[in-house]
């Protein structure tokens, strides 16, 4: 049989050459004239346990036609149909001649019609009846799947057909008195109760050299892949592997593809997806999948065959996320990446000799995906060296340049920018990969000149219709966007000064600050947003650049001052509006810190443009998130002595002073630690002055020997070590403004170093102590044996009071062993060897002389060849 005559071709012919339908799908439905009222409803009980009866008898002349008579009433009677109430005994005779059929092929006939009458919707007499025979029902229709066995075609063709007919039922043409259809989906939902699908999928082992009747079961699989019961069935049987390894099986008709394809897609999206890549991360699916996307790409020419390609591509991206997925081993990730550069980059590869991209959907789909699977495939640290090889940096920059005028290219306007944005965040993330590619690119050169053009008033409209064009439409707020991430994740490499170099030689921090102030003349609400971000992402570069280097802070100078100042005097309002004011605010102060600080005549004009009254404003705004930044600010800057000054000046709301803020902060701070103090801010706990809730909970957790103590880690985690700092800069005297409450609090702010140093005494003093302890126990009988006795009033003081019924308790401790600390299930002891005391339990009452063990300890024996476990046979 030709794979012309496969499921979308017309029916073959049926036992003893039987003509059928045109189509898969149509139900041919025959009339019963009878005077029985009861005929045209079906067989009585009786009659059908008579068939069955008469089925399992052997041994009589005469009894094969007898039976074959008996089977083929049957047929005609239920020619409308099948009442759910007969279903269990009807396909009882079906099964039991689907039995005789390898003896007696005349029973062929017989169940073939049978399970053609299946495809007629089922018919209940009551409504209960769904729920009354849903067991039944749903052993019934798992034996289709048992009976795919059977090694003949119409048969199993026919079961297929009508697992399909399941998702396209039609109604019967001839209404029965006293029935009605059962619900459309009934039959779906009692196949995914019997486990059907695992059975189709287990018979695809018997179908290697088929084709037709693979086809079919590839389209009953489809089907039934649309339901996640049915997935997860599948999924189990290893339906994945099993079909994936199969997919350029020889198949003139294509369908075999395209219908295995379309079952991976549901699987990934309807069952456990990790456990579907799993099943595929092998080299036989990944081979196979490699040849399929191969054969498409070169030789698919049509709309079908593009997106098949393209629907391949899809799950192998996929695939690609596992780490544990061979992509290099089977040669795939070295083939896309050719495919994904060859029309950039010229190869000689014979794969892609005259090969060319049209500007279709499918082709630029294509295009875009390619560059999604390098974003994915570059994680893997193996896969530089082939993206080295593949040239795929200078692929992506040819990307980065304008708009060419006049040039007749293969994409229209609105890809080619698309194509555009995505090679330029797919250099975000190759680029930090690729270091010397990146330069030898001049890859930093490239990005300055295209910033300049996404800064320029050259006519360009942008369409902005893509994911990356967002905010984009009629401007270039887009390109410089993407440029700019890019930008920020070359400057931001750990241990790699050299792009960084060149990028100021190249006089990068004074084009971002331009570009930083001609944001500020093209702001409007409706791009605010991106705006905001493009700010955002300047100021972390600039950040990135200037960081520790006192020559480049000089060349930020008071143009970069000025920008920051800009920024710190939006209206406070704005910095809770959720637009993104307040990542430009920390990426602002963040600045401060890079740029400004340490470079005095940065230092001096932010002073004069009143940068510390901003800030202390920014810290009266009292949100948490700011503060900690803001104060580390303000004691850097407190070390220029021209600060003090502006502090002490300083005014905010109902003339609160810059000291009454920074007390009134303490406050807050302690309360949200629950520091205990009175009514009048005075301390209650003379002994443990600091000391907060936080740290109370955690007094008895044990800390390994290198962490620092809790009150060491306090003074990282909170503001008040911070206050006091800027506090002790301005001498704590002659602060204006202050409240009796606030001397107070000022008392204790001006201890604050000698509290914290007499707590790490105290808890030195508290390990002294127990160092103590531990030698008087060890060093002492009496008292070892005190310790262990108050070890194991703790432990039982611990356990439940009641026990609940019919539980086992094991016993936790070991009778006989001298230790005072909690015993694990292996202990390793570098002590006396074992053959010389017996093992480290001898005297215990779980010693090792009781075990079957030489010499009280454990010894290394010669290894013992496992016996195989028995293969298991291929379910069927």
């Amino acid at each position: 049989m030709s794979a012309a005559e496969a499921p979308a071709a017309a029916e073959p012919q049926g036992p003893g050459g039987r003509g059928k339908t045109s189509s898969p799908r149509r139900i041919p439905v025959v009339g019963v004239v009878t005077e029985d009222e009861d005929a045209q409803a079906g067989l009585k009980p009786t009659d059908l346990s008579r068939i069955i009866k008469l089925l399992e008898e052997t041994g009589k002349d005469d009894l094969e036609e007898k039976q074959l008579k008996f089977v083929k009433k049957l047929v005609q009677c239920y020619q409308n149909g099948f009442p759910l109430r007969d279903l269990a005994q009807i396909f009882t005779i079906l099964n039991l001649c689907a039995g005789k059929i390898e003896n007696q092929p005349s029973f062929i006939e017989p169940a073939y019609d049978i399970i053609k009458l299946c495809r007629l919707p089922f018919l209940k007499k009551k409504v209960s009846d769904e729920i009354t025979y849903a067991e039944d029902t749903a052993n019934s229709i798992a034996l289709l799947g048992d009976l795919m066995k059977i090694p003949s075609s119409e048969l199993r063709i026919q079961i297929c057909k009508c697992i399909v007919d399941f998702y396209h039922a039609e109604p019967p043409k001839k209404h029965i008195p006293g029935y009605q259809q059962a619900s459309s989906t009934y039959k779906i939902q009692m196949a995914e109760v019997g486990g059907l699908a695992k059975m189709m999928v287990q018979s695809l082992a018997l179908l290697e050299n088929q084709l037709v009747e693979k086809l079919w079961v590839l389209k009953a699989l489809q089907h039934l892949s649309t339901s996640e019961v049915n997935c997860t069935l599948m999924m189990k049987a290893q339906a994945a592997s099993g079909i994936c390894v199969h997919l350029n099986d020889p198949d003139p008709s294509g369908q075999l593809l395209f219908r295995s394809s379309e079952i991976l897609w549901n699987l990934l999206e309807k069952s456990s997806k990790e456990e579907i890549v799993q099943q595929l991360s092998n080299l036989k699916c990944l081979m196979a999948l490699k040849e399929a996307f191969k054969h498409l790409f070169m030789r698919g020419f049509s709309h079908y065959d593009r997106q098949l390609r393209n629907d391949i591509l899809v799950i192998t991206t996929i695939i690609a996320q596992n780490p544990e997925a061979p992509m290099i081993e089977c040669g795939f990730t070295r083939d896309l990446i050719l495919f994904a550069t060859f029309n950039e980059v010229k190869s000689q590869n014979p794969l892609v000799k005259g090969l060319k991209l049209s500007n279709s959907y499918e082709d630029f789909e294509l295009k875009k995906l390619l560059f999604n699977l390098i974003v994915i495939l570059c994680k893997d640290l193996p896969t530089l060296q082939l993206l080295i090889d593949g040239k795929v940096v200078l692929a992506l920059f040819t990307y980065v340049k304008k708009p060419e005028k006049h040039k007749i290219t293969e994409w229209s306007a609105a890809q080619s920018e698309e194509l555009q944005l995505h090679a330029i965040a797919t250099l975000s993330s190759v680029a930090p990969l690729l270091i010397e590619e990146y330069m030898a690119c001049q890859g930093n050169a490239r990005i300055l000149a295209f910033l300049e053009w996404c800064e320029s008033e050259d006519f360009f409209f942008s369409h902005g219709n893509s994911f990356h064009g967002t905010g984009g439409r009629g401007n270039k707020f887009a390109h410089l966007r993407y440029t700019l991430r890019l930008l920020r994740a070359m400057v931001y490499l750990e241990e790699e000064e050299t792009v960084n170099q060149d990028l100021c030689e190249k006089g990068a921090i004074q084009q971002l600050i331009g570009v930083f102030k001609n944001t500020i003349t093209k702001f409007n609400d409706k791009e605010e947003a991106i705006i905001l971000e493009i700010q955002s992402d300047i100021l972390l570069i600039l950040s990135g650049l200037c960081e520790n280097n006192i020559p480049r802070k000089e060349i930020f100078g008071t143009e970069g001052v000025d920008i920051i100042l800009h920024v710190m005097k939006t209206d406070p309002k704005k910095f809770q509006s959720g637009l993104g004011y307040s990542v430009l605010l920390f990426s602002t102060l963040d600045s401060i810190w890079c740029c400004i600080l340490a470079c005095y005549a940065s230092e001096d004009y932010f002073l004069e443009k009143e940068g510390i009254f901003l800030l202390l404003d920014l810290l009266a705004l009292n949100q948490k998130k700011f503060c900690n930044l803001i104060l580390g600010i303000m004691v850097e800057f407190c070390d220029n002595p021209k600060t003090a000054a502006h502090v002490n000046t300083w005014r905010g709301k109902k003339d609160q002073t810059a000291a009454s803020l920074l007390i009134k902060l303490w406050r807050k701070e302690e309360k949200e630690l629950g520091v205990k103090r009175d009514k009048h801010g005075m301390i209650i706990d003379a002994k443990r002055p600091l000391f907060t809730s936080f740290q109370e909970e955690q007094k008895f957790m044990p800390l390994p020997a290198n962490c620092p103590t809790v009150a060491v880690m306090d003074v990282s985690e909170n503001i008040r070590a911070k206050i006091y700092a800027v506090l002790g800069k301005l001498d704590f005297e002659n602060l204006p403004g202050l409240s009796t409450e606030d001397f107070v609090t000022l008392c204790i702010i001006h201890r604050y170093l000698d509290f914290k140093i007499q707590a790490t005494h105290k808890q030195r003093e508290l390990a002294k102590k127990s160092w103590e302890n531990f030698l008087a126990r060890t060093s002492n009988a009496k008292t070892l044996k005190k310790a262990k006795r108050l070890q194991e009033k703790a432990i039982e003081s611990s356990r439940h009071s009641e026990r609940p019924p019919n539980a086992i308790f094991h016993q936790t401790d070991i009778k006989g062993l001298n230790t005072t600390v909690p015993s694990g299930r292996v202990v390793a002891v570098e002590s006396t060897p074992a053959r010389l005391v017996g093992g480290p339990l001898a005297d215990t009452d779980i010693a090792l002389k009781r075990l079957p063990i030489r010499g009280g300890a454990l010894q290394r024996v010669k290894a013992v060849k496992a016996v195989d476990d028995p293969k298991k046979s291929i379910p069927t």
